[in-house]
């Protein structure tokens, strides 16, 4: 077997499932390239012999392009905003490229010159998108060829503590960056329902969170929209479909206490001088006395202002979201890490009290539920299901169900398999079939049932 170079960008916590699964075939070399080399040089040391470490700079040009030109495949695993960056400079040696992200207008502007170049461009193949996707063709397809019609496609996937380790008011863990978290809970959800679009922004978003009837009772989940639904009538080729939404799965008691302090101002960007760095220390009572309008710092003074301001007077979850209040420090005298503005300075808090201890889970859930009109006419509701753990001291479940994925696709081009050209994703049962082929000998996969 002649040798394959693979080149990684990123050594992040998606890093290390890819390349344990790529190096398992001794022709496979992988560099890891990242902006801290002591990071990539760690991740190599565990895969003597596969894998170098060496730095890059993602913003040197020039580097990024010398890197490519020496590889035969590029896995790009750092922020979506450089994928482009580096589509651009694959396009430009013919080298194939693979992403766990969605297809950005700016990687899409590339399409025509990787036709040109005759590479793949892979993207999409992590979890969501990914394993999502490659589910989802399968039961629409199935359905589409026996002459059947999707009437309803709804899906909800979640990172999220193990049962045993959500124990906080959040029911909630950070692996990544708090700040990427909470400034999701802004963006404005968009999807189909019963033939009309509706649109879900800002706080609202909140309050359309859904109980989710998964058929695993030992869970209680809500969901509310993540982004664009709307386009996947073309996408999934699904255009008979009055409902879509795709949204992201919580433990129930998330949405109202994230609410709450929405309607406090804590997701807000605004400098506030009393915040800054160079300001005098500050305790949490000061902190949210000044965010709800009082001087007096005790807790029940604070504590009603909280209540008059998010309106909790007769709100079922009222005790809930106080002592969620109470958890996180704001009635008490603790000095706060002053970062500028209420979202950093609470994200400060975030990080420290919400970090997966040692020895501690975190759990993937991903349901598909499908209401599908039979070619007789009759209906039918079918769920594709995945529930997978982590393992500790082994790797998370997310990151597996991530790095996984993206190994196989790498693979496949590699082997010639995956053969689309243009920036694609996994959305043809040329592309899906095979990838779930090799994601079940992982033992990663989706349940399938028919109600």
């Amino acid at each position: 077997m002649s040798e394959k170079k693979i080149l990684l960008l990123g050594s992040g916590f998606v890093a290390e499932p890819f390349v344990k699964y790529v190096t398992r075939r001794p022709e496979n070399k992988v560099t890891i390239a990242s902006r801290t080399e002591a990071n990539a040089q760690a991740l190599a040391a565990k895969y003597p012999g596969a894998a170098t470490g060496v730095s890059c700079d993602i913003n040197n040009d020039q580097a990024i392009e010398d890197l490519v030109a020496q590889h035969d495949i590029v896995i790009s695993l750092i922020p979506y905003i450089y994928h482009a960056k580096v589509i651009k400079a694959a396009c430009k040696h013919k080298k194939n490229v693979v992403t766990t992200s969605y297809v950005s207008p700016a990687m899409m502007e590339y399409d025509q010159a990787a036709k040109d170049a005759g590479i793949t461009v892979m993207n999409e193949i992590g979890l969501d998108p990914g394993i999502d996707h490659l589910y989802a063709v399968k039961t629409i397809n199935e359905v589409h060829n026996e002459g059947g019609k999707i009437k309803e496609f709804i899906s909800f996937c979640g990172g999220l503590p193990a049962p045993e380790n959500s124990n906080n008011p959040f029911g909630y863990k950070f692996s990544w960056s708090a700040r990427g978290v909470l400034l999701a809970l802004k963006n404005t959800a968009k999807y189909l329902e019963h033939g009309k679009v509706v649109e879900v922004s800002g706080v609202e978003l909140m309050d359309s969170a859904r109980v989710l009837n998964t058929g695993y009772p030992g869970f209680a989940f809500v969901g509310y929209g993540n982004r664009d639904s709307t386009p996947y009538d073309k996408r999934y080729n699904i255009p008979e479909a009055e409902t879509i939404l795709r949204g992201t799965m919580r433990y129930d008691g998330f949405c109202q206490l994230a609410k709450a302090l929405f309607i406090l101002g804590f997701l807000s960007e605004e400098e506030q001088p009393h915040l800054l760095a160079s300001a005098p220390e500050i305790a949490w009572n000061e902190v949210v006395a000044k965010v709800v309008g009082v001087s007096d710092v005790s807790e029940e003074a604070i504590k009603a202002a909280i209540i008059q301001k998010t309106n909790l007077a007769n709100n079922p979850r009222k005790d809930q979201i106080i002592d969620g209040m109470r958890w996180l420090g704001f009635f008490s005298n603790t000095k706060v890490t002053r970062r500028g503005n209420l979202l950093d300075t609470f994200c400060a808090t975030l990080e420290e009290k919400m970090q997966y201890e040692e020895n501690e889970r975190d759990l993937v859930f991903l349901q598909h539920r499908f209401e599908i009109e039979l070619k007789d006419g009759s209906r039918q509701t079918r769920t594709s299901t995945l529930v997978d753990f982590g393992v500790p001291g082994g790797f998370s479940a997310m990151a597996k169900t991530v790095g996984v994925p993206c190994g196989i696709a790498t693979q496949l081009i590699l082997d010639g398999k995956l053969t689309a050209k243009g920036v694609v994703a996994p959305m043809t049962t040329d592309i899906t079939e095979p990838i779930i082929e090799l994601l079940e000998k992982e033992g990663i996969g989706m349940v399938e049932r028919i109600l």
